[in-house]
């Protein structure tokens, strides 16, 4: 699953995780923030509705990331305005930088279940002292076909406890109808 595989997706439209517009759960945790100024990076952001929605209501610190290039240009097309710099392609985990906040939405179950515990470490080591991971993981069997891949709290928690303590995993109460029961909610704040 490399970049040419995610911009295969993309030129395919292969792309059932993308919703087309920022998701209910995290839309109104992004409606909570209260601090602007937070350096905010949404990891494996795709078309990024998140980061459009985050740019628009004042968090001009929004970063996003993505493997594949062909998400990225929709999203530069749809918001002239973002600064180049903060739109990144690249791999998330040769990441080099510091942040406030994850955002989380579709990525960690698009990647190998092999690379989920170094997920959580990466997620660690770019986030700043008591930063937080925030957003979406999805709750069903896992199994060998996706992605999506998905997962159980109980596994999540093993990923995630020795670096985060857990202050939020449970059922999101709003997700959208196809994700009802499927999606937890999650807010982790870095050890």
């Amino acid at each position: 699953m490399n970049k040419d595989f995610w911009a295969n997706r993309y030129h395919q439209n292969k792309t059932g995780w993308d919703i087309g517009y920022v998701s209910i759960p995290l839309k109104e945790y992004i409606d909570k923030l209260s601090d602007k100024n937070l350096k905010i990076l949404i990891p494996g952001a795709g078309n990024a509705y998140e980061a459009e929605y985050l740019f628009e209501h004042g968090f001009k610190n929004t970063y996003i990331c993505d493997i594949a290039a062909p998400p990225l240009k929709n999203f530069k097309q749809r918001n002239p305005e973002f600064p180049e710099d903060q739109i990144i392609q690249a791999d998330f985990f040769e990441l080099d930088l510091e942040f406030d906040l994850i955002l989380e939405q579709t990525f960690f179950c698009a990647i190998p279940v092999d690379k989920r515990s170094d997920y959580a470490k990466k997620t660690h080591e770019l986030l700043k002292p008591k930063a937080t991971l925030a957003g979406l993981l999805f709750n069903f069997p896992l199994s060998a076909d996706g992605p999506p891949f998905g997962g159980s709290r109980d596994e999540y928690l093993t990923y995630f406890s020795p670096y985060f303590e857990i202050e939020i995993l449970e059922t999101a109460y709003n997700s959208i109808k196809p994700r009802q029961g499927n999606e937890l909610f999650f807010k982790f704040r870095k050890k």
